[in-house]
């Protein structure tokens, strides 16, 4: 089964893309270490206080691709130098 969501964050206290590029880098870099997940900016690439992370987990059964993926949002919210906005999730 493949579960794939897309969440939208507000990024607070960055005033340049190359601040923001630097939460990003370290955030899914640490989310792809802690969890069997693919991880990749997917929209507002030129807009520095937005982003939109897509995150996909591919595994044998569905519950175990959606424990995966709640899994990586609690971590992506745990993260206090932003706030989602909007999830969006799909099964393919």
């Amino acid at each position: 089964m493949i579960r794939y969501v897309e969440c939208e964050f507000r990024i607070y206290e960055v005033g340049s893309l190359k601040e923001k590029r630097a939460v990003l880098q370290r955030t899914i870099s640490r989310l792809k270490q802690k969890l069997n997940v693919s991880v990749s900016e997917i929209g507002h690439q030129d807009l520095w206080q937005r982003t939109k992370i897509a995150v996909v987990s591919v595994a044998s059964s569905q519950t175990a691709a959606e424990k995966e993926i709640e899994n990586a949002i609690k971590f992506l919210d745990s993260f206090p130098e932003w706030e989602r906005l909007e999830t969006i999730y799909e099964w393919l």
